[in-house]
Formats: C-alpha cells, structure tokens, sequence
C-alpha cells in the first residue's frame, strides 16, 4: 500500500483524461515556509535573550518582551507552520486525488493573502495592537481576512475533492479534512467581538467564559493546527521517503476517530485551580488522559511504517529528520496528558516546564517534521539534485542539539520555579518571600536557552541556504509532466461488507465482529460530504458540551454584589496593560493553594472578572501574579518608579523599563467609545456614564496625580496626570480591591462609585 495507490482504482470508467499538477504553489508555500521559519526563530531568539538581559529592547516600546513574545508564537504558528501545512497539502492532495487544484486563482489569492496577513500581524503586534489572548492576538480587521483566506483554502480543497479521480480518500486527506473544518469552527467562535474602532475589540465573552473559549481555542489550535495537519504531512510523506507502505490501515482509522472526537475536549486542562468550575477543568483532563491512546496510536504507525527499512535511517537524514519528529511527537504526547493530571499541574502550571514541553513539540514534531518534507521537496520542485547533501545532515544534527539545549534547561527551569514557590521553611513560613529571587536563580537557565535557540537557528538558516542553491540549480525552464487518469465513474456499487469470521455466538457478536473489521470505513472514504459531516459532528458535539453548560449554568459563574465595572480611566489602563503584552509574564489568577495564598492574598473568585474583556488571567509567571496588587500596594510614587525603572524598586528585576509610558499621552477622546461599547456588551454603564467618561477619567488621573505629589514631591510639574502610565496605575490599583468593599446599600452609578473609591 503506497501513499498514492492504497487500493485498486474502483469504479473508473471512459478515456484517460489529461492534466497536470500545480506545482508552482507548492514552491511558493514552500520558500515562505523556510522564510518565515527563520524570521519566527530569530524573533524567539531576541526574547529568549530579553529575558536574560531585558535592556536588549534598546529601550523602544515595540521590542519588548511583552509585544515580541506574541510576534513570536504567531510567527511560528501561522507563518511558519501554517506555510507548511499549506505547502504540504498542496502537493500531496494533488497526487492523491489525480487532479489539479480546483481553482489555480484560489491557489494563488490563498498564497498572497495568508502572506499579508502574516505582515499585517507583524506590524501590528509590537505596534502594541492586539486583542491580548494567546495564539489569538490579532485584531478584528485581521480575524475577518484569516476567515475569508481560510474559506478560499476550503473551497480549493473541497473542490478538488469533487473533481478526484481516486475513488477513496486515503488517510492524510482524512487529517486535512479535519484541519480545515475545525480551525474554522475554532477561529470563528474564539473571535466573536464588537469592535470599538478600526483597530479596537472587546470579546462578546468575559471572565470565565471568555478563558474557556480562550482555550477550548487555544488547545484545539495546538491540536489542530499544529497536530493533526502535520499526521497527514506523516502519512503521506513518511511513507514516501521510506518507500515502505503504511504499517496500519486499521490503525490509522482508530487513529484518526478518536484523535479527533478526543481533542476538542481537552482545553480546560490549562485552567485547573483557576476560576473555572471544577467539572470543566476536570472533564478536560480526563479526556486528556484517554488522547495518550490515540495520540501514540498515530506515533507507532509511522515509526513502524520503518519496519525493513530501518538501515535506510541510517544513510538518509530525511528519514533521520522524521524519526526524530515522530519521537519527539511521542514524547510530547505523553508529557501533554500527564501534566493535564491536577496534582501534576499545580506544579507546573504557570511554570517554564510549560514553555519546554510546548518546545518539545514545536521544535522536534513541527519543525523536524517540515524540514523533512522540505528536504524531500526541493529536487521534486525544483528539479534538480539537492545542492548540499552534507549541509542537510549538518543541519539535522546542529537542530538536534539545539533543541536539548534549549528544552534540558528549561525543564529544569520550571522545576525550580514550582518547588521555590511553593516551599515552606521549619517553621511554615514561605521560603522564598521575594519573587525576584525565583527569577534570578533561572537566569544561567535562561542562557544556556538563548545558545540553544540560537544553534537551532543556525540550522534553519542552512536549510534556507540549501534550499536558495538548489534553487538557482533549477533548469531554465520547469517540465510539467501531463498526467493521466481515467475519470470516476458516475455510479458505484460498494462490495459488500464481508462475514462474520466467528461462528456460534450471539448476533452481536457477530455484528461486532463485522465491525471490527471496519470495511465500512472503505464505505466513508468514497463519501467525502458524509466523512465531513461525521468530522463536523465530532468536533461541534463535544465542544457543545462544554460551552453550552459552562454559558448557561449560572451557578458556573456566581456573581459578587460589590464587583462593579471598571472606571473609564481603568479601562483605558487595562487596554493599555494588554497592548503592552502584559499578560506575557504576569497572571492575573491567584489560585486556591497555601503557597499561593501567603504570596499573593485571597484566591481569585469567578464573580470577580465578569466585566474583564478579554480575561488576563495569564498562562506564565516571569513576574509576580497581580490580582491582588490593587490591595497590597497602593503607592502611586513606587508604580511611576517601577514603570520608569524597575531595578529602582525591585533589585534583580528583569522587567523592562517602561519610560514611554511617562512621555506618551493617554487620549482622553478615544474613552467614551469603549464605555460605549462595553455598554452594549452588557456592562452596567448608564447612557450619562458614556458621556461623562471623559469628564470622569480627566477626575481620576487628577486624583491619582495629586496622590502621587502627596507621595513624592519631586513628581511635581510632571503632568503626568495626562500620561498614559496614570491610566494604567488606575487600573492596578484597582485590581483585586472590590472584594474588600462592603455591599452597596443602595444602587448608584458603577462609575462614579468606583471613582468614589479614589
């Protein structure tokens, strides 16, 4: 069974028909790939080695740590990952289902789009434009072209489906299939917002709904984007590099159902101790627990796909790249579900252990895996022999290692920082009271990170070199071999399902025995609209229930009578702690657990955050959590020297200075839409609450600036009371506060009775 021929070409009929593959796409998707990987590896290059020594930002705004981590990921993701997806689909659907692409239009508006939409996200991210969630960062003008790209890719693909000459859909048809359904359904119900202005959101979710959604997204992202796309890039490429058929066919239908039907529940593993109610959180891990089956199911089928060829691995660094990602793959898979477990995860929840397992499988699964693909694509499209066989084997081991200097220090890393948080001395007092002193320890973790990511990065680099060699090796002109296949024949009759092996037992047994055979599934193959119906099913069920009890079950989300909306200054400083990336290295979540308790203060209720659009409750902690800070620090002099020098108030800090934030004016103007705005999302603001905002923020910053005088006399004649570091000071002095507050005796303006509070 070959990745093109996996069974007779059934139900052909009439003359052969003539074509010819675009291969010309897959050459562009394929040079942006290889681009792009380097420009998404340098950027982590640069933070990696921010957080060692954070004035590298050259004190401009847009290259801090807090905007460049979300460039970063996105750069990785969607530019580099997504390229490759892209590139991979391209060419193999082509050979799989014996036609062109449907449209060579569509093929070349998806390139150019999905390329403007990576420089749009590029601009705009350390511009400090960004809806402040992970993996889904970019703004609504953005989203919406994401949608209308990611259409125009389905209808190419889908298309082309309709127009096969291959009777049956082999298996990494299966896995693209269910990318391009569920990351629809992902990015459309993650992205829901009302916009403010051209550039300016705020989610239709809040608080607790809003970090479900975050990472039912989120995961589902990781495990469709990142996972099953790059199953199929295995299927079809593994089996070709190593000339050998699929080791399972069986084992590729029980790998592909519960894959997908599993995942999709997965994602409230990443809020366990958090604000979400307890049932979510633990149904996501149970599911998580039961992905280690399907998900290592996937791995021994391609590492078996090597049986009688193993002597090949040893010659070939293609092969050598895709046993290590298929490894690596492995790994990630057992790691994943076992830190989804409670009593794992409250140690390494908001730890760097998180940062190296999400390594593993970036830099060993995705990345190893394309370079593969790559690798065995170049002589293909550009049709020529490889410029550098030896720069190609060089490439692979300097990524090796690379990727265990990076990911070895930073297991340790993260270990470290959940053993220091939560250690206790004799007399059961914290240990470690100063949270900069966790954050120094790492620091030669923190270098030993950088030189890895900068070797891996090295690699990547040669791999563009190969690839621009081999590209100038090209002939003056590409052959376009025509193709022939005989079109499907326009009526089919399924062979029937074969017999029952067993003999006296009950009918059911007989039924299950049929069954177990899963000649059915020949059935589905050749029924592409059933087979995505069944893929959307599985995915929409289990995510409904989830969402809809988590939306609808009040008790879910139990309300605080003294929570009251944010202030317009406050909410001015909240967009602005957002734009600044802040969530990156803080949370905003302090979790029900002794250590975190004595650090931080009273854990974090749900009822707290149901005006917070988006949810900041973070998902690591280079700093120190900040939910409470509206309590246990109320001086505006210390914020002001924190912001223009941290090393001023926090010896050892690697916080960034934030000295902009002292020059740059805060406009007053643009508060008004966003009261606005959040009033028609619900947030009790009154119609005089929109048009006094600003009024209003003007009195607060005025308030804030005359406590700052009071504090430090020297800040006099600062007008700062019109700087933006003003609105984001309101906004951290609030935070954490409205528990404290007795209950209102009587309704009043949510607005004016925060500002009364200042």
């Amino acid at each position: 069974m070959s990745a093109e021929a996996v069974a007779p070409r059934e139900g052909v009929t009439g003359p052969l028909e003539q074509f010819r593959y675009d291969d010309k796409i897959v050459r562009a998707f394929t040079l942006a790939t290889v681009v792009w990987g380097i420009v998404g590896m340098l950027v982590g290059v640069i933070v990696a080695l921010q957080l060692a020594k954070p004035e590298l930002n050259l004190g401009i705004s847009w290259l801090t740590f807090g905007r460049l981590r979300p460039l970063h990921t996105n750069a990785v993701i969607f530019a580099f990952a997504g390229n490759a997806v892209f590139a991979a689909v391209y060419y193999s659907s082509q050979r799989l289902l014996k036609a062109r692409m449907f449209s060579d239009l569509l093929s070349r508006f998806h390139f150019w789009g999905w390329q403007a939409i990576i420089v749009s996200a590029a601009i705009t991210l350390p511009l400090g434009i960004s809806q402040g969630k992970e993996y889904a960062e970019l703004e609504w003008p953005i989203d919406i072209a994401v949608a209308v790209v990611w259409v125009a890719f389905a209808i190419n693909f889908f298309g082309t489906v309709a127009r096969r000459r291959e009777r049956h859909l082999y298996v990494a048809l299966w896995f693209y299939i269910a990318t391009i359904i569920t990351i629809a359904v992902l990015h459309i119900f993650n992205n829901l917002v009302l916009p403010v202005s051209a550039l300016k959101s705020y989610p239709i979710y809040a608080g607790v709904q809003d970090a479900f959604m975050q990472w039912w997204y989120g995961h589902n992202a990781v495990g469709f984007l990142l996972t099953t796309p790059f199953l199929g890039l295995m299927y079809y490429f593994l089996p070709k590099a190593a000339n050998r058929p699929v080791f399972s066919y069986k084992l590729s239908i029980l790998h592909f159902w519960s894959l997908v039907f599993i995942y999709i529940w997965a994602g409230p593993h990443h809020l366990h101790y958090t604000a979400l109610p307890a049932w979510a959180s633990t149904l996501g891990m149970l599911f998580s627990v039961m992905l280690w089956m399907p998900s290592w199911g996937g791995m021994l089928n391609g590492l078996l796909t090597l049986r009688g060829a193993w002597h090949k691995v040893a010659e070939d660094p293609i092969l050598k790249f895709f046993v290590v990602a298929v490894t690596f793959y492995g790994m990630s898979t057992f790691e994943g579900p076992m830190l989804s477990v409670k009593s794992v995860n409250a140690l390494s929840h908001y730890t760097d252990w998180t940062i190296a397992h999400v390594h593993a499988g970036a830099l060993g699964w995705v990345r190893f895996m394309t370079y593969g693909m790559v690798y065995w694509l170049m002589p293909r499209l550009f049709q020529t022999e490889l410029w550098s066989r030896k720069l190609m084997t060089t490439h692979f081991w300097i990524g090796t290692v690379g990727i265990l200097l990076y990911i070895i220090p930073i297991y340790a890393a993260g270990l470290t920082q959940g053993l220091m948080w939560r250690a206790f001395d004799a007399s059961g007092i914290l240990r470690y009271t100063d949270f900069v002193t966790t954050v120094n320890t790492l620091m030669p973790f923190y270098w030993m990170r950088a030189i890895g990511g900068t070797l891996y990065l090295v690699g990547a680099a040669a791999c563009l070199v190969n690839l621009a060699m081999t590209w100038v090796r090209r002939p003056a002109s590409y052959e376009q071999p025509l193709q022939q296949a005989p079109a499907l024949a326009r009526t089919y009759a399924d062979q029937p399902l074969p017999p029952p092996r067993v003999a006296n037992v009950a009918n059911v047994g007989k039924v299950l025995d049929v069954f177990a055979q899963m000649r059915w599934h020949r059935h589905w193959e050749r029924l592409p609209i059933r087979f995505s119906v069944w893929v959307t099913i599985a995915v929409v069920s289990a995510s409904l229930f989830e969402i809809i009890p988590t939306f609808v079950i009040k008790s879910n989300v139990p309300t605080i009578a003294t929570v009251q909306p944010y202030t317009p200054l406050e909410l001015a400083g909240r967009d602005i702690y957002v734009a600044e990336g802040c969530y990156n290295c803080h949370s905003q979540m302090v979790r029900p657990m002794r250590h975190e308790i004595e650090r931080y203060g009273d854990y974090s209720k749900a009822g707290e955050f149901v005006y917070d659009r988006p949810f900041q409750w973070g998902s690591r902690r280079i700093g120190p959590d900040l939910h409470r800070i509206g309590q246990t620090n109320t001086s505006v002099s210390w914020h002001v020297r924190h912001f223009n020098r941290p090393t001023d108030t926090s010896k050892g800090s690697i916080m960034p200075r934030y000295q902009w934030l002292l020059e740059e004016r805060l406009d007053f103007s643009a508060i008004p839409p966003k009261v606005a705005t959040m009033r028609k999302l619900g947030v009790p603001y009154t119609e005089a609450d929109v048009e006094q905002a600003e009024q209003n923020a003007r009195d607060q910053a005025e308030q804030i600036y005359r406590k700052l005088i009071a504090e430090d006399g020297t800040y006099e004649g600062s007008h700062l009371q019109d700087k933006k570091v003003t609105a984001l000071i309101a906004y951290l002095l609030r935070l954490g506060t409205d528990i404290t507050k007795p209950p209102p005796e009587e309704p009043i303006s949510p607005t004016m009775e925060a500002v009364a509070t200042h």
